[in-house]
């Protein structure tokens, strides 16, 4: 047998994959992890303590999975069969078993059996890292190792529990080796394994706003365009919006515009993949003027029609095009 590395995928069982999904190592992802009619997209979650399961839970939770913790065996059969209910809201479900469920985690072999009798994919994923690395855990968070007995050492504890994981382990999709890992790196492998679960369609607000009226505070990028000549100072395009093709020529006109978009969407090409690859599931980008009524609007139009032409799902708000008319 090959030498682990820190992180070893191994697919154990015939499960259906999808073309993404095998690239990723991910069994059973595939389209039917986003259809309504679908099962729900399980993955099951174990190993060492001190390993990162909390790590891992919090990681699924912002991809968007349903999780529980310290989840009794006995009650994952329950859990799956009410998630796949029809009308359920549940499309990925992840949940955490381990030795704290004491002597009913000698169960989860056989909870798991049953689920493949019964048709029902799921991914294992085991989490572990070497005995020093967890002595190292433990001592600094200062916790009680569950399966310390009376009498008996952390490093008794942590070896007991690698024994008593033996089987559950052997029979892991995706073992992670934990032990050279800081959090941020865990939640980044976490993300990339299981991507092939989560529809990748990031939802797009782009906002246009007035300097005048305050900062969007739920904006993740914010782009100041009071650069540019404002149409505010015409009479004939004072009155009128960034929506009217009278301001949007005369945006659309100005050397400054076109350099300025440019700039503008090649940093969205490089920026919104990214924010993608970090685990975001909606972003807002918010561009503001004085009065948030001609410049703004204009250039967050422009902007969302780039952003899907690049294939990004767009919705558009203009919090303040119409403030500064009711104002007058």
């Amino acid at each position: 047998m090959p030498r682990r590395t820190l992180l070893t995928v191994r697919l154990t069982r015939e499960i259906p994959v999808n073309n993404e999904s095998a690239e990723l190592g991910v069994p059973g992802a595939g389209d039917a992890a986003e259809d309504e009619h679908a099962e729900p997209a399980l993955v099951v979650i174990t190993g060492m303590s001190g390993a990162g399961r909390s790590e891992a839970i919090h990681t699924f939770e912002d991809l968007g999975f349903f999780c529980i913790d310290n989840l009794p065996p006995s009650f994952l059969p329950q859990v799956v069969e009410l998630a796949s209910l029809p009308g359920s809201r549940i499309k990925r479900l992840a949940v955490v078993s381990d030795v704290r469920a004491k002597e009913f985690f000698d169960e989860l072999l056989g909870e798991l059996k049953g689920l493949e009798d019964a048709g029902h994919a799921y991914h294992l994923l085991f989490l572990e890292a070497d005995d020093a690395t967890l002595l190292r855990r433990f001592k600094e968070t200062r916790r009680r190792h569950p399966m310390v007995a009376e009498g008996e050492s952390i490093l008794d504890g942590i070896r007991a529990e690698r024994e008593a994981l033996a089987g559950i382990r052997a029979r892991a999709d995706v073992i992670i080796d934990t032990g050279e890992f800081k959090p941020a790196e865990l939640r980044r492998v976490l993300r990339e394994r299981y991507a092939g679960l989560v529809s990748q369609t990031l939802a797009v607000t782009v906002a246009s706003f007035g300097f005048k009226y305050g900062l969007p505070i739920d904006a993740d990028l914010i782009m100041d365009v009071r650069f540019l000549p404002n149409p505010y100072y015409l009479p004939e395009l004072r009155d009128l919006s960034g929506l009217d093709s009278q301001v949007r020529d005369y945006v659309l006109c100005q050397p400054e515009t076109e350099a300025f978009l440019e700039a503008w969407f090649a940093l969205l090409d490089v920026a919104v993949p990214g924010y993608v690859s970090e685990g975001k599931q909606h972003l807002t980008v918010a561009l503001g003027c004085t009065g948030g009524m001609h410049r703004s609007v204009v250039l967050s139009e422009l902007t969302a029609a780039h952003l899907r032409e690049s294939g990004w799902q767009v919705s558009t708000s203009h919090r303040d095009i119409e403030r500064d008319l009711e104002r007058g």
